[in-house]
């Protein structure tokens, strides 16, 4: 127990060297976000064409949120390494100092696997709660009832995701809870809006 506290802490203090905690925070509110809403998208395009089949909603969203974790977290992983490698180069030329071995070095190659597993999980794991309640739909009177709760679960995911921006900038934490959950409303608008389009 105590190994594992150990590790915990110097993950801790490597974060605070590498400052990898407020890039994986700003991270992890963008890419849940993203998340949310392209599942919605793929949620209410399956709902305005009148798909019925519980499977091909799930066969669809879990197949766009494993498409945009592997994204988010390989995307993340390349950017954040050629990012870190750069400015690990840049300060060993000004201290002529090899920095691999170090609390710097060590540092910097752990804020890519923490960047890397939040940008990486974060879109993936809040897209998978909008489907959810396509696993439980043979308990559900018909699919249209997944499709009502799936659209509620975006929005209060989305609203929750206000409230978070809204406790970290100190400000109004319904309206911040607000706005955030709009673009969930716009989502839906713009779906039915493409679905009136295309007959």
């Amino acid at each position: 127990m105590s190994s594992l506290n150990d590790r915990f802490e110097q993950w801790r203090e490597y974060n605070r060297i590498s400052e990898a905690g407020e890039i994986a925070r700003r991270a992890f509110v963008n890419n849940s976000f993203d998340g949310v809403l392209t599942m919605m998208g793929v949620v209410m395009g399956n709902f305005v064409v009148g798909v019925q089949d519980a499977k091909v909603v799930l066969v669809t969203g879990l197949s766009t949120a494993l498409a945009i974790g592997i994204s988010g977290g390989w995307g993340a992983y390349l950017t954040e390494s050629a990012e870190r490698r750069q400015d690990i180069d840049e300060l060993e030329q000004v201290t002529l100092t090899e920095l691999h071995d170090t609390k710097i070095g060590k540092a910097s190659r752990a804020a890519v696997v923490t960047v890397a597993a939040v940008d990486g999980l974060s879109p993936f794991l809040s897209a998978l709660i909008v489907v959810l309640p396509f696993f439980l739909v043979s308990l559900l009177p018909s699919v249209w009832y997944a499709y009502y709760a799936a659209i509620a679960l975006a929005l209060v995911a989305l609203f929750g995701l206000g409230i978070y921006l809204g406790r970290l900038s100190k400000r109004n934490l319904i309206l911040s809870g607000l706005r955030t959950a709009f673009a969930g409303v716009v989502c839906m608008g713009l779906s039915y809006l493409l679905e009136r389009l295309a007959q």
